[in-house]
């Protein structure tokens, strides 16, 4: 298929796509992770924290979710009474599939009188078993709303909890999980990269281990990087996180240089998350045409998840 043909029917695609979400009162969230095509048609592009907020307020009937499946359950929790559509049920989330519900539930009952704190990226099933969800935007100030002196578990990611221990100064009980693509950034191909760009700033997410946020000169959450790059006095920026958010660093500075870290695999020059990838333009539109496939969640779990949630929102 010749660029100029493809170019047309994606114009074509698009526009179609905006017919049907007029027509159907749909609303479309996507994650900074996800193909720059469709983060321009979304009505909203933001981190976890920002989608959660926009999925608890939108007065849409349907809600469009291009990430993975535990943003779209998290949607479905905040908003019971809206269909909630993603594009492609088999976009899930390392994170929280190292993260098991009946083994994370062991892991509770083990560790009898804690305060139990899951990071968002888990599934609806963990979510029901915590008492506050956070997200890597709010995660410190959650866990120092709490008393000095309460015994908190935190789940899953054993980066971000032991970032956030490091920062506090609270002892937690953490659980061994990880996201592959922040786990799997190569510290010496970074340390490369500032060697031939020396000017650049090295920024990472919370989700990469201990030795690649030693490196950074910035640690942030998703939108925490976006908001540096934006204002930050230096014009080149090496990128620990999924490649995709780059796409809204580069919207937002043009005139700006963003090299994506690259990962433990020698053959690749950045970490993608394949998850997000399996989103599309096409997967959108016969997902917003076809109104599936469609999240659901048992209403009990549901209810209970949504308390977790809800503190979290509060709290934020």
């Amino acid at each position: 298929m010749s660029l100029i043909k493809k170019n047309k029917e994606s114009k074509e695609i698009i526009k179609d796509i905006k017919k049907l979400k007029a027509e159907k009162n749909a609303v479309i969230l996507a994650h900074y992770y996800v193909d720059g095509t469709i983060q321009d048609i979304a009505d909203f592009v933001g981190d976890s924290l920002a989608l959660s907020q926009k999925s608890a307020a939108t007065d849409a009937d349907i809600i469009v979710f291009v990430g993975v499946h535990f943003m779209a359950e998290t949607a479905k929790i905040l908003s019971p009474d809206k269909k909630v559509i993603l594009p492609d049920i088999n976009a899930g989330c390392s994170l929280a599939d190292s993260c098991p519900d009946v083994d994370f539930e062991e892991f509770i009952k083990k560790h009898p009188g804690h305060t139990v704190i899951s990071y968002i990226n888990t599934s609806a099933k963990v979510k029901a078993l915590t008492d506050i969800v956070c997200t890597s935007t709010n995660a410190v100030k959650i866990i120092e709303s709490l008393p000095e002196d309460e015994k908190i578990i935190f789940g899953p990611d054993r980066n971000l909890g032991n970032y956030i221990s490091r920062l506090t100064g609270r002892k937690m009980v953490i659980w061994d999980g990880a996201c592959h693509v922040h786990n799997e950034f190569s510290l010496e191909g970074i340390i490369e990269q500032k060697k031939l760009n020396p000017e650049a700033k090295i920024i990472a997410h919370p989700e990469c281990p201990k030795q690649i946020l030693t490196v950074a000169e910035f640690v942030g959450s998703t939108s925490a990087l976006i908001k540096y790059t934006k204002e930050a006095e230096a014009n080149s920026f090496i990128v620990a996180t999924e490649p995709g958010v780059i796409h809204e660093m580069k919207k937002l500075s043009p005139d700006k240089f963003f090299i994506p870290a690259p990962g433990e695999d020698a053959e690749c020059a950045c970490s993608e998350c394949e998850f997000m990838k399996l989103n599309n333009i096409i997967k959108l539109y016969d997902c917003l045409k076809n109104e599936e496939p469609e999240i659901t969640i048992d209403e009990e779990i549901r209810k209970k998840a949504y308390k977790s949630i809800k503190r979290m929102l509060d709290l934020s």
